[in-house]
């Protein structure tokens, strides 16, 4: 036992799979007991500081309440991001019935890869985001010393893109407070070279990339993860002053600056982004009004009735919604001063913003052939040809292998991509077996969306939709496709591993309400 173990529990009032958060000195630790063993971590997840007790403990696994990330119980390496390190570990030991804790952290399992100097391969990745961040985190993991060179065109290093349309539109959050993905000195101690440049072609068939500036790479593997860039309408005005896009922190910015002495702004489409973008707005006090072709928002994804729930949210809140318009062009001058609707309406802006979709950001590449909507077909290893890898909004992938594949565009599933890029491209055969996951942020509500679900027969909900607290399950031939959910964070930490197992609607309230005895379903991370 360490000289400076602190008695911090009984074990007997410990119980199986039960957190219980405890103060170590100046440390917050997490207590779990594991049959006749007890784990101690950090009890705060890396990722966003999410409450880990707040979670589920099963099968093997911690799972975050907030995003979803998965931990091993037995290790606390993760499994599944957003959290791109494992928890930290404190030394545990059982005196008769004390549990005994020492406030100094444990080293990590297994030491980086990247001290090594013995590998020449060079392994680039092409874009900076969610998806590259995971791949340099991942490639170390996995024991890749070689050169790793992440290629950007933002002057920051990877951050959550997330936060944009939730929290610093709103004031919440400073631009300069936008997190990082990666700890403060990871890309210099894991000798990640960061190039900000623009990617001007890469040549699939000759393993080289060109740039902008003139400069070239030749790389041994390679991972696109370029994201998406926003979908600009072919329509009059477009290039007005004050006409803004949200995909970058450049663009949070500046459309935050452009609302400080303006009132009035405009959104053009009720997507996540524009939705969001204007409950955050809305805390600012300013007046918005949406415009969408789309008769309910949300209806494709969630159905018309969660649809009209999102829209009565927002109205509660004072959005104006012109909902099945068309618009015509924007109108001013040298700035936006209006919006011109089909019909001859005219709305009144200050500001417009464009939540008019986005399409995957592929035009540099040669070599493979495109898809119709320029995503790129990967297998379920994410490979598009050898040493060629894709990851994130880019990527069309078989997400089941008895459906066509899809392009999924949220971040989470982005890293999930990326890690298993990473893992094959150190040479290993790992597929895509995880379940998707995203949160969407609204008047403080937090809904989170579990799976993916095309078509559905049938919603069955748990709660109450207009009390905003529910779980609401999108049954396809009898089985559990996806799950929405609100102020249920617990009951999808429970559920989220289990989706990918065909649950009937039974077995998945049982699972969610913790009684999930004698389901025979395997729990994937």
């Amino acid at each position: 036992m360490p000289a400076s173990s602190l008695k911090v529990a009984r074990f007997s009032e410990l119980e199986d799979g039960r957190p219980l958060r405890v103060k170590v000195e100046k440390e917050n630790v997490l207590l779990i007991r594991d049959g006749d063993a007890v784990h101690a971590y950090a009890a705060d997840c890396p990722h966003a500081g999410a409450p880990l007790e707040e979670g589920a403990v099963c099968h093997g696994h911690i799972v975050c309440p907030w995003h979803k990330g998965i931990f091993a119980l037995a290790t606390g390496e993760v499994l599944d991001p957003p959290p791109l390190m494992a928890l930290d570990r404190y030394c545990v030991t059982i005196d008769g019935d004390n549990v005994m804790v020492a406030p100094e952290k444990l080293p990590a399992h297994g030491t980086s890869a990247s001290a090594g100097r013995n590998d020449a391969r060079v392994f680039a990745i092409i874009g900076a985001g969610a998806a590259g961040a995971a791949a340099c985190a991942g490639l170390r993991r996995y024991g890749f010393s070689g050169r790793i060179v992440l290629i950007g065109k933002e002057p920051q290093p990877p951050y959550d893109r997330t936060s944009l349309s939730k929290f610093v539109l709103s004031g919440e959050m400073k631009p300069a407070a936008v997190p990082s993905l990666l700890p403060p000195d990871f890309i210099a101690n894991e000798r990640i070279e960061w190039m900000k440049a623009t990617v001007s072609r890469l040549d699939a068939d000759n393993r080289r990339i060109y740039f902008g500036d003139g400069r070239e790479l030749i790389y041994d593997a390679a991972l696109l993860a370029p994201g998406s860039t926003p979908v600009i309408p072919d329509m009059p005005g477009c290039d007005l002053g004050n006409v803004y896009t949200l995909r970058s922190l450049a663009d949070a910015r500046s459309l935050v600056e452009a609302v400080r002495d303006r009132r009035r702004v405009v959104i053009l489409g009720s997507s996540f982004i524009g939705l969001e973008s204007a409950g955050a707005l809305r805390k600012r006090n300013i007046d918005v009004t949406v415009v969408s072709t789309d008769e309910v928002p949300f209806s494709a994804q969630f159905g018309d009735r969660i649809g009209t729930m999102f829209r009565r949210l927002h109205e509660d809140n004072g959005v104006v919604f012109r909902l099945g318009a068309e618009v015509a062009g924007l109108a001013g001058e040298s700035a936006v001063r209006e919006v011109v609707l089909a019909s001859g309406e005219r709305i009144a802006a200050d500001v417009v913003l464009l939540g008019t979709g986005v399409k995957p950001a592929t035009n540099f590449i040669d070599g493979i052939l495109l898809q119709k909507d320029g995503g790129i077909a990967v297998n379920a290893g994410m490979r598009v040809v050898p040493s060629l890898y894709a990851a994130g909004d880019v990527a069309s992938f078989p997400l089941y292998d008895d459906q066509p594949p899809v392009r999924i565009e949220h971040w989470r599933v982005a890293q999930q991509h990326a890690l298993i890029a990473a893992r094959n491209m150190c040479g290993e055969s790992e597929h895509y077996a995880s379940v998707p996951f995203f949160w969407t942020h609204h008047y403080g509500k937090t809904f989170e969306y579990l799976g993916h679900a095309s078509q559905w027969d049938e919603i069955v909900t748990d709660g109450d939709l207009e009390r905003h607290d529910f779980l609401a399950l999108f049954v396809k031939d009898g089985k559990v496709a996806a799950a929405l959910a609100c102020q249920r964070q617990r009951q999808t930490a429970r559920l989220i591993g289990f989706l990918r197992t065909g649950l009937s609607v039974e077995q998945a309230l049982q699972i969610a309400n913790g009684n999930d005895a004698g389901i025979k379903a395997e729990f994937s991370a």
